[in-house]
C-alpha cells in the first residue's frame, strides 16, 4: 500500500493547523458491481450473467473537516456508492483506505471501529426509524452496541443540539407522533451521538418541505463544525449542495464526470451534464430569463456499458472527430441513431406498418431515415448512413435490431478512414492535462483510442466540449482549486 500521508489542513478554533496525516478517507477506483437476476433457462444455456455497474472506477479524498458533495440525477449509483462505503455493500473492485487502512484487510474489530466513527443519515426520517421504539431507545441503541457510558447523559446533550428541546418532552415519543422535521433531527442526533468522524448524509432533506430543508441544513452545517466531523453529502439537488458542502463531484451512471469547488462549479461548470444540473436550479424571480442546458433522452441502464463516454447518447454538445467534417446537429443525430440500434429499440415494423402499400427496401430505408434523422448529410457521411439504413431495411424482421447493429458496422468500416495522431509528447493511452487562459482553472481529458478514426466512431463513443481548451472564467486572484473534467472514449 502507497504512502498516503500528506500535508491537510486542521480546523482548531478558528485557526489552521497543517499536518502530515493521512487522509481520513480514501477511495481509490471503488467499484461495486452487481449480476442481473438469472432464470433457470440462462441457467441451462449457460449463460453469464449481465453486470450493473452501479459504482464504476470513483475515485476520491476524504480529509479532516471536510465536506463533499456527491451529486446526480437518480439512478447515477450514489446511493450504492454510500452503501458500499459504510459496508453493507461488498467492494468488486477498487479500495477504501480509512486512516491509512484498507477496507479490504479489516478485521472484526477493525470493521466495529470503523462503524463506530463512520455513521449515516439515511433518505428517508419515515422508514430509518424503528416505530416500536422511543427516542430514546434509538439514540441509547448505538451507545449500547458499541459499549459507551453516559448514555443518559448523551442523549440528553444530542437531542440538545439537533434542537429537540426540551429533551424531556422527546425522550418517550415514538416515530408516529412525531413530525417529519422532528424525524429527520433524531436520525441525524442518532448519526451524532457516537461522536463519528465522518458522516455519510444521504439526500437527508429531499424528503421534508422547503422551510424545513433550510432549518435542519443550517443546524447540519453547525454540527459538522460543533462535532469536528468530516461529511459526505449526497444529493440531487444543487442549491442545497452549495450550502454546505465545499466541494463537489457530480456523478452520471456510476462515474465521476466533474470534481471542482462548489463554487467555481456553479459559476462555471465544464461538463455538458454539469452544465445542465446547474441550469435547473430554480431561480425565485419569474421574470428572470436564462439560457438553458437542452438535453434530451434518459440515462441508459447500467447494465454491461462497457467503455466509452456515458453521456454520449444524451450530450447536446457531442463533437464529431478529426477528420470528419459534419454538422455538430447532424452528428447528434447519428449518435442518437447509433443508441437506439445498441438498445435493440428500432420500431422496424411500426415503421413497415406506415408505408403506403407494400414498400420495398428502398422505401422501408427511406422511412427509417426519415424517422431518425432531420439534418441534410453529404459526402461521405451521406453515404455512410444510406449504406447502413439499407442493410437494416433489408435485414431479417425476426432479428432486425441486432442485424442493424452489425450491418452498421459493416458498412461503416469499409469506408476510408483517416488515422488520427496522439497530440506531440503523449501517447493515446495517456491522461492529457489541458491548461486554459485562466491561471485557477485546469481541466483533463482522457484520451484512450488511438483506432483510426472516422463517421464510425459513433460505435466507440464521442468527445466532449468539455475536452476543449478555453472554457472556463477568467479570475484574476491567483491559482485557485482544480477542476477535473473526465470524458471517456
Amino acid at each position: 500500500m502507497r504512502n498516503t500521508a500528506r500535508l491537510t489542513r486542521r480546523r482548531n478554533g478558528g485557526t489552521t493547523e497543517m499536518t502530515t496525516d493521512p487522509p481520513l478517507l480514501e477511495i481509490d477506483g471503488l467499484e461495486k458491481h452487481f449480476e442481473e437476476s438469472t432464470n433457470v433457462f440462462d441457467v441451462l444455456m449457460r449463460r453469464e450473467p449481465s453486470k450493473i455497474q452501479a459504482v464504476d472506477g470513483v475515485s476520491f479524498t476524504l480529509d479532516r473537516n471536510d465536506s463533499i458533495a456527491v451529486i446526480g440525477e437518480s439512478g447515477c449509483g450514489k446511493t450504492t456508492l454510500l452503501l458500499t462505503l459504510i459496508g453493507l455493500h461488498d467492494i468488486t473492485g477498487g479500495d477504501v483506505v480509512y486512516k491509512g487502512t484498507p477496507m479490504s484487510s479489516f478485521d472484526k474489530s477493525d470493521w466495529k471501529e470503523y462503524r463506530s466513527n463512520v455513521q449515516v443519515i439515511f433518505q428517508d426520517p419515515f422508514n430509518s426509524l424503528d416505530p416500536k421504539m422511543t427516542v430514546e431507545e434509538s439514540l441509547k441503541e448505538p451507545l449500547e452496541i458499541h459499549g459507551v457510558g453516559n448514555r443518559d447523559e448523551r442523549v440528553q446533550e444530542v437531542l440538545k443540539d439537533v434542537e429537540l428541546r426540551p429533551p424531556e418532552k422527546y425522550l418517550r415519543r415514538k416515530p408516529m407522533n412525531l413530525s417529519g422535521g422532528e424525524k429527520q433531527r433524531v436520525a441525524i442526533g442518532r448519526a451524532l451521538v457516537l461522536e463519528p468522524d465522518i458522516i455519510l448524509a444521504d439526500e437527508p432533506v429531499s424528503m421534508l418541505d422547503v422551510s424545513t430543508q433550510a432549518s435542519i441544513l443550517r443546524m447540519l452545517k453547525g454540527l459538522i463544525d460543533d462535532y469536528d466531523a468530516s461529511m459526505i453529502y449526497i444529493s440531487h439537488d444543487l442549491s442545497t449542495v452549495s450550502y454546505i458542502s465545499e466541494l463537489v463531484n457530480v456523478m452520471y451512471l456510476g462515474r465521476i464526470v466533474e470534481s471542482a469547488a462548489t463554487e467555481g462549479l456553479l459559476d462555471s461548470p465544464k461538463h455538458p451534464y454539469t452544465e445542465a444540473l446547474v441550469s435547473a436550479i430554480p431561480v425565485p424571480d419569474p421574470h428572470y430569463d436564462r439560457p438553458r442546458t437542452e438535453m434530451s433522452g434518459a440515462p441508459r441502464d447500467p447494465i454491461d456499458l462497457g467503455e466509452g463516454c456515458r453521456f454520449r447518447d444524451r450530450c447536446p454538445e457531442v463533437i464529431a472527430p478529426d477528420g470528419v467534417d459534419i454538422d455538430q446537429s447532424a452528428y447528434r443525430e447519428v449518435m442518437a441513431f447509433r443508441e437506439v440500434l445498441e438498445r435493440d429499440e428500432l420500431p422496424l415494423d411500426r415503421i413497415r406498418e406506415s408505408l403506403d402499400g407494400p414498400g420495398g427496401t428502398d422505401a422501408l430505408a427511406a422511412a427509417i431515415g426519415d424517422e431518425y434523422f432531420s439534418a441534410e448529410l453529404s459526402g461521405e457521411n451521406a453515404v455512410t448512413v444510406d449504406a447502413a439504413l439499407n442493410d437494416i431495411a433489408a435485414g431479417k424482421p425476426d432479428a432486425a435490431s441486432t442485424a442493424s447493429a452489425s450491418a452498421l458496422r459493416a458498412s461503416v468500416r469499409t469506408l476510408p478512414t483517416p488515422s488520427r495522431t496522439s497530440p506531440a509528447g503523449t501517447s493515446p493511452a495517456t491522461s492529457t492535462t489541458i491548461t486554459t487562459n485562466s491561471p485557477r482553472k485546469t481541466m483533463q481529458s482522457r484520451q484512450t483510442d488511438s483506432r483510426p478514426r472516422h463517421l464510425a466512431v459513433v460505435l466507440d463513443g464521442h468527445r466532449s466540449r468539455s475536452a476543449r481548451p478555453g472554457r472556463t472564467s477568467h479570475d484574476d486572484d491567483g491559482p485557485g482549486p482544480e477542476v477535473s473534467v473526465t470524458c471517456r472514449r
